[in-house]
């Protein structure tokens, strides 16, 4: 998103909102807006970028919500099925530890479409693991533990008696990736994916230790309640300068295709 804000494209992502619930829609997120109504992920991409995300479970109406506004390029965030959407690039992210469990479909296996799916796509980018031929390798890479009250950076080594919950789609990951960084988590907690966080239960997990840290992710729905030791770690996704270039030639020539903008 933001290399695309960098070569001077207004890029905004449509959303189904998974896990909220919004008083009406197309939803418009802006920084005051309720988890509990737009979900956590168009929370942290707003936040963390800036830019225009609507939120629909009819997406095409979101996407004439950001067209009304100016926006140029739309993403779609987990919208490889969504087919009533027309797209010009299809990326597919794969998790490179796990890849596809046992290559079955819902509910025999993890997919919602056959492995042979991938022949048709743009592109395959593999998160963590060993990347395969043809595939582009995306390092997530972590920043300084922010502070949720506060905004204050800390060295994670000066964060002792360390406490850590995640809830995303594989919550040992980001245990792991505080271990490679040198911490050393006296105690962890693994909760579902769009967990909704109460303040009590997160208070009484904070007491096995001296400090709480989460992913940027859970973060942003534990704000309000958030107590001075409460620390989150941000990640940011990277790419070799080729594959970078390449993703962004791809999205160059459609534009060029379109003329003035594209979806």
């Amino acid at each position: 998103m933001e290399q695309l804000q960098a070569l001077g494209y207004n890029p905004g992502v449509v959303s189904r909102g998974y896990g909220g619930k919004a008083p009406s829609y197309p939803l418009i997120v802006t920084n005051e807006t309720p988890t509990d109504y737009s979900g956590d992920e168009p929370c942290l991409i707003h936040r963390r970028t800036g830019s225009l995300v609507a939120v629909d479970p009819k997406r095409p109406a979101a996407v004439r919500a950001l067209e009304a506004k100016g926006v140029d390029i739309i993403i779609t965030d987990d919208g490889l099925q969504h087919y009533p959407l027309q797209r010009d690039i299809e990326i597919v992210v794969v998790d490179g530890q796990r890849r596809f469990g046992n290559q079955k479909m819902l509910p025999l296996g993890p997919l919602r479409e056959p492995v042979s799916r991938l022949e048709s796509v743009d592109f395959i980018i593999t998160n963590g693991g060993e990347a395969q031929e043809g595939e582009m390798v995306m390092s997530l890479t972590p920043s300084e533990p922010v502070n949720l009250g506060n905004g204050e950076k800390s060295q994670l080594s000066q964060l002792d008696s360390l406490v850590a919950f995640a809830g995303i789609g594989h919550p040992p990951r980001f245990f792991k990736t505080l271990e490679t960084l040198g911490a050393k988590p006296v105690y962890t907690k693994a909760f579902a994916d769009h967990q909704a966080y109460h303040q009590n239960e997160l208070e009484q997990l904070a007491q096995q230790g001296s400090h709480l840290i989460m992913t940027e992710k859970d973060a942003v729905k534990c704000h309000q309640f958030a107590q001075a030791n409460w620390w989150y770690l941000p990640v940011t996704a990277t790419f070799s300068e080729n594959d970078t270039q390449q993703l962004l030639n791809r999205i160059k020539k459609v534009m060029e295709e379109y003329g003035s903008s594209s979806t």
